[in-house]
Formats: C-alpha cells, sequence, structure tokens
C-alpha cells in the first residue's frame, strides 16, 4: 500500500472545512481512493435519502454503478444487507453454489465481479450509506485493507456530518438528498460528453472532473453548465 497516498488521503478526507466543499467529487475521490490504495478493481457509495432509502452517490466505473444500482432496484445485495445493519457485509466467489443473493450474484459475475465487500458509512448508531469494494477475482480482501478501508468510510461520514454541523440551518436528510440530486445533472453531463466525444461514461466523467478541476468549478457547476450549453470553454476535445 502507498504510504503517502494513504495519508494524503486521510487529509483530503478531512478537509471539509471549507466554503466550497463539494459532496459528490468529495465522495467520487472517496471511491477512487479507495480503488488505489485496496487493490480493488472498482468501489461505488451509496447513501441513504430522506426515506431511508438507497441511491447511488458516487462509483469508480460504469460497471460498478450498474451493480450498485441492480442491488437497490431488486432489493438485493451485500450493500443493502451491510446499511441495514450497519456491519460489514462480504460477497465471495459470487460464481459459485448457494449464493445468498442469487440474483445480485449473476448479475456481478456478468458485470465482471467475483467478489464483494460491503462496509458500513456510520459514526456510533448512525448508518448513513455503504462504501463497497469490488474485484475482479474471487479472492477476499485482506484484513489490513479492510481496516483501512473501514477507516476511509469513517472518516468520510465524519466529513459529511461535519459538512451539516457547518450549515445548521440544512438537516442531514437535505443535505444528502441536495447530493443525490446533484447527480442527475452529472449523469446528464456525462451523456452530453459521451455522445460529443464518441467515449465511454466513463471516460466522460474523468473529462468532466478534470474540466472542473482546472477551471476551479464545482463539479455540479460544471454539469450544469454543460447541460445549459453556457459551458462555452469547455476543451473542444478531450486532452485539450
Amino acid at each position: 500500500m502507498d504510504s503517502q497516498l494513504l495519508s494524503d488521503t486521510f487529509v483530503d478526507l478531512a478537509d471539509t472545512m471549507v466554503a466550497d466543499f463539494d459532496i459528490i467529487d468529495f465522495l467520487h475521490m472517496l471511491t477512487d481512493r479507495s480503488v488505489r490504495l485496496l487493490a480493488a478493481s472498482a468501489a461505488g457509495v451509496v447513501l441513504a435519502d430522506p426515506r431511508g432509502e438507497l441511491r447511488i452517490a458516487a462509483a469508480s466505473s460504469e460497471a460498478a454503478e450498474l451493480i450498485e444500482l441492480f442491488q437497490i432496484q431488486n432489493d438485493q445485495g451485500p450493500c443493502l444487507d451491510c446499511f441495514r445493519t450497519g456491519q460489514p457485509v462480504t460477497a465471495a466467489d459470487l460464481s459459485g453454489p448457494g449464493q445468498p443473493w442469487p440474483e445480485f450474484a449473476a448479475a456481478a459475475v456478468q458485470a465482471g465481479f467475483r467478489t464483494v465487500e460491503a462496509l458500513p458509512m456510520r459514526l456510533r448508531g448512525q448508518v448513513i450509506g455503504a462504501l463497497n469494494l469490488f474485484r475482479t477475482e474471487s479472492a477476499l480482501f485482506e484484513p489490513a485493507d479492510l481496516r483501512v478501508g473501514q477507516a476511509l468510510a469513517d472518516v468520510a461520514t465524519i466529513g459529511l456530518l461535519q459538512e451539516r454541523n457547518l450549515r445548521r440551518s440544512e438537516t442531514i436528510a437535505e443535505q444528502l438528498q441536495a447530493a443525490l440530486n446533484s447527480r442527475i445533472i452529472i449523469e446528464q453531463a456525462k451523456g452530453k460528453l459521451a455522445e460529443r466525444y464518441d467515449l465511454a461514461m466513463d471516460q466522460a466523467f474523468t473529462l468532466l472532473r478534470d474540466h472542473a478541476r482546472e477551471t476551479n468549478q464545482r463539479l455540479t457547476e460544471t454539469a450544469r453548465n454543460l447541460v445549459d450549453d453556457t459551458s462555452a470553454d469547455f476543451p473542444l476535445k478531450p486532452g485539450k
């Protein structure tokens, strides 16, 4: 494990005491760093909306996003059990017999995943979602990596709750709902970029986020400008 990247990640996750804190970019950073640090093939974050129903907040790849969506739509899978119990849930050797979530297991294998580890995003008795780690091979995550993964999830949860405390006029449910709603705009912008430049959706998101950072804009603001056709300064093509 890259100790410098691990240290930088904890600093970045803790650095939410800023005026322009962007929850969606924050959660995508969490999934990206989880992949890089924990030898995962992909990662995703699901958060509860005001009614307590899980929704996708971030994913490191389109495949991970789709399998997260499958779990939610079919009310079946390790991330749902993790959220409901507040405990880590392991789904190993998904291609083998006797799966506790047979429909999910089949969908995960079809998407290329053989192992899933769901880690609760919690602070004491409050569970707000789950960080989910995916592997393409039937190999369990090392206990040390899972401890780091849970620590990342815990720090991210504290950051989200700290953001609520900084904006006391909003409840945590309202804040998370706003973050979840902003994903709609981001998905629309990804689709527009994918069509414009003939890109995969993963590539389109990378281009969108890179442009947001280069122009010092919030990710949601960049996406909204693109969807509304007001982002005239958007790169003519990826990499420019």
